[in-house]
């Protein structure tokens, strides 16, 4: 994430509500009318039946407490506003607890197409369908409290598996390549481009993914497809601090991207 932001958390009322303007609800109504065709062709299934089952509104910014309510009657997890920038402790003790830890200001106009830090379209409209599903809010889970165990120096190895799987992760089906992650979601030039033919695409692998760098400003330029999703499921149950001990001790691959002042 940036180090630094222009934007402001919004501050929720006693029950949890924010007062977005009209300005606000405008953006995220072009933002989501936009998104939602590339994301009914391109999308998973788990992602798209998790986007069904909340009935987000499209004339207006969807409230934490609505979405929390529909998550917790289906997998006891719940949405809680934070500013923009959060620090990894905090991220992974959220997730730990069944909490998403939502940006709660929307983008401005002048950053309708890309922005840097996570907004409440990026939360809301990426994250919160695939934590409709217990497995992959299980899978969420495991990585917070794995994150809550290591030490600091250890946060920017773990992260890497949230960022390749719910973050921009890929999978099959039928044959198909589709598309996973809320950061492909929610964005409406990387989500075609991960299912192009010009990204590396990579078998999943939980300590080929704990050594691969990465940028946040960038097109991914390699991707790991899960062709089975259980094997996905399966490593909330490995012992994660143990495959991190493993990756450091093999180092970092190669970054396939130019460093950022060359960029």
């Amino acid at each position: 994430m940036p180090k630094s932001t222009e934007y402001e958390a919004k501050t929720a009322d006693a029950d949890g509500f924010i007062a977005y303007d009209a300005e606000e609800n405008g953006v995220w109504n072009d933002l989501i009318t936009r998104q939602l065709p590339a994301v009914d062709k391109h999308m998973a299934q788990p992602y798209l039946k998790g986007l069904q089952l909340l009935e987000m509104p499209t004339d207006r910014v969807p409230q934490c407490p609505d979405i929390s309510a529909k998550l917790g009657a289906l997998t006891g997890w719940k949405v809680e506003p934070v500013p923009a920038l959060i620090g990894f402790g905090k991220f992974f003790g959220m997730l730990a607890d069944r909490t998403f830890p939502a940006a709660s200001f929307i983008r401005k106009r002048k950053h309708f197409d890309y922005i840097e830090e996570p907004d409440i379209f990026h939360e809301i409209f990426g994250h919160t369908p695939l934590l409709t599903d217990p497995a992959f809010a299980a899978f969420s889970q495991a990585i917070g409290k794995a994150g809550t165990g290591c030490d600091k120096s250890d946060y920017s190895w773990l992260i890497r598996l949230y960022w390749f799987t719910i973050e921009f992760g890929l999978t099959r089906e039928n044959g198909q390549l589709k598309a996973l992650g809320s950061g492909l979601a929610s964005s409406v030039t990387e989500l075609p481009w991960s299912l192009s033919d010009q990204p590396e695409h990579r078998p999943f692998d939980v300590i080929d993914i704990l050594r691969t760098p990465y940028r946040i400003d960038i097109h991914q330029p390699v991707y790991f497809v899960i062709d089975d999703l259980q094997d996905l499921f399966a490593a909330a149950k490995r012992d994660l601090l143990a495959d991190v001990d493993e990756a450091r001790s093999l180092g970092l691959h190669a970054p396939k991207y130019p460093p950022k002042d060359a960029a």
